[in-house]
């Protein structure tokens, strides 16, 4: 399960809204484009054994999102659905990457499907695993004034919220296998590695901003949401797992809301489907893949 020397990612920078971003790029620039996208509170490498299989036949970019991994923190801690999808249009369109097979993980997912359905010219194909996104209990509804207030409310709670500190980085990844059971060592390792600071007095911290907790007052409402979906002129496939989260997109009789789409579930795996039954899904993908570019 180890990254090889021969397929190593090369990280690199690009500027939205002001903000310096990060993404590696797996190399084989001339392969058709692979644009993965990872999940709240998750960072690129969370990629790395899907995509040095992919680096083979496609090229690969893998983004932090704003706010994790090595991408920079948004200024005012506003972290809206609109805004990540503004940051990954500008990376497509800046390195030409279109058109572009989208795959995304849980609300990575989620973006993933929006991103198909305002740009259906410039996706290929969408994957969406285990994707949020769709349920009525993600629309603005209540009291408008006690849903801005408790936003405020929180908000204000989490500028005071000190990030947990780990002794060590045995302890944070520790913290990452209680997260995810299915890990094995040397995987809750690399994702530890890659996905904490170390202090300045020896303790170890997660990449991501706090505010990253933060829900904003209004979402793309639920009504809009299924209409972009009904947009996506793609090849989709829509990728759940018998263990994951209780919502997933395709699940719920939301799948009427995809034309062009299959709902596979895979036995056995837990949210993080691609780590936790890496060769089914690795399968699974790359079948969709060679059958959607043939």
């Amino acid at each position: 399960m180890s990254i090889t020397a021969d397929k190593r990612p090369t990280s690199h920078s690009y500027f939205s809204q002001r903000l310096r971003l990060h993404y590696l790029d797996w190399g084989n620039p001339d392969a058709p484009h692979v644009l993965l996208i990872h999940g709240v509170q998750d960072h690129c490498h969370s990629w790395d054994w899907v995509a040095r299989e992919l680096a083979t036949d496609y090229h690969v970019v893998a983004p932090d999102l704003r706010g994790h991994g090595d991408s920079e923190w948004a200024m005012g801690g506003s972290y809206a659905y609109v805004d990540f999808v503004f940051d990954l249009i500008q990376l497509v369109d800046q390195e030409q990457l279109h058109p572009v097979h989208v795959v995304g993980h849980s609300f990575g997912g989620a973006l993933a499907c929006l991103f198909a359905g305002l740009f259906p010219d410039k996706t290929a194909s969408l994957v969406s695993v285990e994707g949020i996104g769709g349920h009525p209990a993600f629309d603005s509804r209540g009291e408008p004034r006690k849903r801005i207030l408790d936003w405020i409310d929180h908000t204000r709670s989490l500028a005071g919220r000190q990030p947990r500190r780990y002794e060590s980085m045995r302890d944070a990844q520790a913290r990452m296998q209680a997260t995810n059971t299915h890990l094995s060592e040397e995987q809750a390792h690399h994702l530890t590695a890659h996905g904490s600071n170390r202090n300045e007095d020896g303790t170890f911290t997660w990449k991501f901003d706090n505010y990253t907790h933060s829900h904003a007052p209004y979402h793309i409402p639920l009504s809009d949401t299924l209409k972009l979906w009904e947009q996506i002129a793609c090849p989709t496939l829509l990728l759940n797992s018998d263990n994951g989260y209780s919502h997933r997109t395709g699940q719920n009789d939301s799948l009427k809301h995809f034309h062009h789409a299959e709902l596979a579930v895979v036995e056995g795996a837990g949210h993080w489907l691609h780590h936790d039954q890496l060769r089914i899904f690795m399968e699974r993908v790359q079948a969709f893949l060679v059958r959607v570019s043939g």
